[in-house]
Parts: C-alpha cells; structure tokens; sequence
C-alpha cells in the first residue's frame, strides 16, 4: 500500500500542509502557518479528533434531533471551511442534509479538493468569499444552524466579533435557529465577554461550552458560543459534552453573567480580532 506523504502548498492565507496520520491511514491534519486548522479521516467522517468540534457537533446533533420538523432535510451553513471536517461529519450523519461553505481562501479550497475530495452527492457547497461579503448579501431565513469557524492564523478577524455581524447572521437563520461561533481567550476573558455582551444584544439566549481549565483561568483554550431567539436545548448539551471523552461544562444563565462581567457590546468602529494566544500555549482541543 502506498504511503501517503506531506503536502504543502501557498495558499491565499499563507502556507497550507496537509500531513498523514500515521496512526489512521486516510487520516490528515492540516495547518496553515504552523497553526492547526482540521483534522480528516476520510474513512470515518464520524472521528471528529479536536475536542472543540466535538462540541461543535454536539451542538448539531442536539439542535436538528430536538427540531420541531426533524424529518426535514436540515440546512446547515459554515462560515470557515478548512478542510471540511464538519460538514463531511454532517453529511454522513444525515444524508440528504443542505449545506454551504463560505471559505475566503480560495487557493485552501482548492487544495482540499485536490487532496481531500469530497464524497460523490455530499450536498455540500463551497463558496468561496469572505463571510461578512456571503451574510451581507445572503438571503434571509435560510439555514437552521450557522456555524462560524473563521481564523486568520490563530485570530478571529475584527470584522467578525461585532454587533453589525451578529445582526447579519441572525438574519441568515430560520426562527428558533442556532449560531455556534468557536472562540479562543483566557483569563481575564475581555474578548469573550465582550462576545458574550455583543450576541446579547441580538440573540435572546445564550450559552458557553468550555473545558473547565479554561473557564477557570487555567490556561488559553477554546469556547464554543450558542445563541438563538429561541430556548436553547442546555440540558442535552450538557449531558453530551459532560459524556465526552473529554468533558466539557456548558455555562449559561447567572453564569455567563458573571463571565460577561462590565463587558460592553462591540461594533463595527471599534472591533478587533481575538487575542494573540501565547507562544506555546495554544490548543486545538
């Protein structure tokens, strides 16, 4: 059997690689700029190997099976594609689902499609465009769940943590929808309070779903934010993620007050990305 060998190639963002899992055999990582962005096995779209997109899935999972109309075809957009983790997990898990990629990297696209194709009939749709372009100019009520997973390198662009945002991607989703952002800070927590007050000011409910080093201060990590107009499922997320094989807390209520703090909302004029993480200490997990 053949062995599969690094990839690298310039990309719009950078310098992309794909490298093997020598553990899985049509397994890969893929980085961009020495930062991790996904993670593929293309014999098992189900292996989801960093913990926040479990989370994320999770997220999925609890929302469509909990959804008044189930049992139809469910409408799922990604603001960020990377190497398409999510929405082949989806397609896998729920055949005849709709979904669009908004990725502005056109040359990763490109890459991904060479290296790791897509499934024949996926229903997926690869856009490639800046995500604040695609919500400016997207029709409204169209998907029930909206995830963003955007990164330049190790940041969420400015242009992507303001009110004027957050209105355009409640816009994009059906009534009851979700959108799910993943997010990376550390205590003190100013940038995620500063998200937590910003999607306040247009979803009516929210919630956090984190490993418990992270909210308590212990180190930088990810933060996976739910907001909806609609009561959030809190209950089975927390029993999913609480099951994982990396447990999880999902905070919301009193809690994410205290997390919020003096926070203020963020607007477009006075945006800006998320924090650097420091040297060494960023996980994908």
């Amino acid at each position: 059997m053949d062995v599969p060998i690094p990839v690298t190639r310039a990309v719009d963002s950078g310098t992309a690689k794909l490298m093997p899992d020598v553990d899985r055999p049509r397994a890969w990582l893929l980085t961009v700029d020495e930062a991790p962005q996904s993670y593929v096995d293309l014999d098992d779209a189900s292996h989801l190997e960093f913990e926040y997109v479990r989370r994320i899935a999770h997220v999925l999972d609890t929302v469509l099976d909990s959804a008044p109309d189930a049992e139809r075809p469910a409408d799922v957009v990604h603001l960020g594609g990377g190497a398409l983790t999510l929405p082949r997990y989806v397609a896998a898990a729920r055949p005849g689902a709709r979904q669009t990629v908004i990725e502005a990297d056109h040359a990763l696209l490109e890459l991904v499609a060479d290296v790791l194709p897509l499934p024949p009939e996926s229903g997926i749709e690869l856009r490639d465009e800046d995500a604040r372009t695609w919500l400016e100019n997207a029709r409204p009520h169209q998907a029930d769940v909206l995830v963003a997973d955007v990164f330049g390198g190790s940041r969420v662009p400015a242009h992507l943590t303001s009110v004027e945002y957050a209105r355009r991607a409640a816009r994009v989703l059906r009534p009851g929808g979700v959108y799910v952002a993943n997010l990376a800070d550390a205590a003190p927590f100013a940038f995620l309070g500063s998200q937590l007050a910003t999607l306040a000011e247009v979803f009516g409910h929210l919630a956090l779903i984190a490993e418990p080093a992270v909210l308590r201060g212990r180190r930088f990590g990810n933060a996976v934010l739910v907001a909806s107009d609609a009561e959030l499922p809190v209950p089975e997320l927390a029993r999913r993620t609480a099951a994982d094989a990396f447990p999880a807390r999902v905070e919301h209520g009193p809690a994410l007050a205290r997390l919020r703090a003096r926070a203020r909302p963020v607007h477009d004029a006075d945006a800006v990305p998320s924090p650097e993480p420091p040297d060494g200490a960023f996980s994908i997990g």
